[in-house]
């Protein structure tokens, strides 16, 4: 199973590729599609939806996880960030993938063990849970941090689907 984790933001999206096998985690690749400020909100939404498709294309993920939004105290920063979420789960939908959602808190808890994780500490277990040679990138690593959390969550999310 690959699986795509997305950590979506309007100005950067970071997405991480992990392969689960087993019992092992192994990491495929992690990065940010990085949106120009100098365009229109519209173009950027673009952006995010074709670097995704992009990759989707490229590595062929069995299954998309993205993080659920997080009520900000900037409505406009939220409502940014849920267009941002909307497109890349769109790019997914549109690859023919399932998608699966996750709040911070569910990722945080798969990946360290507490809902109430600092940043830093969600970071360090990503490195050393997929054996990287350094902390990756800070978006690129949550997007890691919602893959390996749907990874640790697959076999309940079959049995939930299952039984509706």
């Amino acid at each position: 199973m690959i699986i795509l984790g997305i950590d979506p933001g309007s100005r950067k999206t970071g997405y991480g590729l992990i392969s689960k096998e087993g019992n092992r985690l192994i990491h495929i690749d992690n990065g940010a599609i990085f949106t120009s400020s100098a365009k229109d909100f519209p173009q950027r939404l673009q952006q995010i939806y074709f670097g995704l498709c992009g990759i989707i294309e490229e590595y062929q993920p069995t299954a998309v996880a993205v993080e659920n939004v997080f009520v900000a105290k900037n409505v406009q920063s939220a409502l940014k960030l849920g267009q941002a979420r909307g497109a890349a789960i769109v790019a997914a939908v549109c690859g023919g993938l399932s998608v699966f959602e996750y709040s911070a808190s569910q990722v945080k808890q798969a990946v360290v063990g507490t809902g109430r994780a600092e940043k830093l500490q969600v970071q360090q277990m990503i490195k050393v849970l997929l054996n990287l040679p350094e902390i990756a990138q800070e978006d690129a690593s949550d997007a890691l941090a919602v893959a390996v959390c749907h990874a640790n969550s697959a076999g309940m999310n079959n049995l939930v689907r299952l039984a509706r």
